[in-house]
């Protein structure tokens, strides 16, 4: 730590603060959240009483406030007025433009990260995780669901970031990489408030599982909240689910209908999801089988087989799944109904 409260550069603000250093200097620019005291008139030091100010701006533009209102709420909180700017020390010149800089575009995400289709007012999510900014997290994936809704809010808002994420580490030699684990966590954590209250529930439910090897579940776990909002009982097996383990849970439990997830070409097993529908159970004369459901971008274009379907989003996941399991309740009640 340096020796003055002066000497705290941009680069390092900017890493604590998990923004970039231009971000900085354009908030600097344009609505005068810039530091209390300069150096040479031009080298920006801030303070901690700055440093308090950005982070203030940071967690309104967040929340979906406007950069120029949160810098005037910023400011007014820091008892600066408006468009203040810095004060250069009396020994420092006054400052010059920087040449060669283009004039500033309108406020984007912030971090480097693309929008793409995220809506705009949730584009904080990312900036939040940018920051590793757990406790903002939780209030925006919150706010995002019930708003929009579990459907919307997966497609054209959590997936999203989370690829948007993902694409930023890999093209910065591996940074970021932690930004993504804690955007994951954090909407896992979201999705699984959801499951949590689902009711107990008689009917069979669609088994929920991964191909052999494949690790991620963010997007099993966005349809199992979708299944619980609809009512659908459901059963999650996880991550990289063996073979032999999913036949026999497929054997005990009967389930309508089958998911199996893959997220790439190397873990959609065709012979698995065979595996699956050839799997009956049920007694002796009357055995049945699962639907199998092939979800996610592993399993290609290619035609499904016969007992299998391969849905291209979540929504049309849900629908398809609430209409078959509609189907296979009334299918079991038809006799009964008969006969009395």
């Amino acid at each position: 730590m340096p020796d003055t409260p002066y000497r705290i550069t941009t680069g390092a603000v900017a890493r604590r603060l998990g923004v970039s250093p231009t971000t900085l200097r354009s908030w600097d620019r344009r609505y005068g959240i810039g530091p209390s005291v300069r150096e040479g008139g031009r080298h920006r030091r801030w303070a901690p009483e700055d440093i308090a100010m950005l982070e203030e701006m940071c967690r309104l533009t967040t929340s979906g406030v406007p950069p120029a209102e949160a810098a005037g709420t910023a400011l007014a909180r820091a008892g600066r007025p408006p468009g203040s700017g810095a004060a250069p020390l009396a020994t420092a010149g006054p400052p010059q433009p920087t040449p060669g800089v283009r004039r500033a575009r309108g406020p984007g995400s912030g971090n480097g990260l693309p929008l793409g289709g995220v809506r705009q007012e949730f584009r904080g999510l990312a900036r939040a995780a940018v920051r590793l900014d757990g406790p903002v997290l939780d209030e925006l994936l919150a706010d995002l669901v019930a708003t929009h809704g579990l459907v919307t809010a997966w497609e054209e808002v959590m997936a999203p970031t989370l690829h948007a994420v993902g694409r930023k580490w890999e093209s910065s030699d591996d940074r970021y990489v932690e930004v993504e684990h804690l955007l994951s966590w954090h909407i896992s954590t979201a999705l699984r408030r959801i499951t949590g209250s689902a009711p107990p529930a008689e009917a069979a439910p669609v088994l929920l599982s991964c191909a052999p090897g494949e690790p991620h579940t963010l997007p099993l776990e966005a349809l199992a909240a979708g299944l619980t909002e609809r009512g659908l009982p459901m059963r999650m097996l996880g991550a990289a689910v063996p073979a032999e383990a999913l036949d026999a849970a497929v054997r005990r439990l009967g389930p309508s209908a089958v998911v199996l997830w893959s997220q790439s070409r190397h873990t959609a097993s065709h012979a698995v999801a065979r595996l699956v529908a050839n799997t009956g159970f049920g007694i002796k004369g009357a055995r049945t089988h699962p639907l199998v459901v092939l979800a996610g971008p592993g399993w290609g274009k290619r035609t499904a087989a016969p007992g299998m379907l391969c849905p291209a989003s979540l929504s049309e996941a849900l629908d398809l799944l609430t209409r078959h399991c509609a189907f296979a309740s009334a299918s079991l009640t038809a006799p009964d109904q008969a006969g009395g």
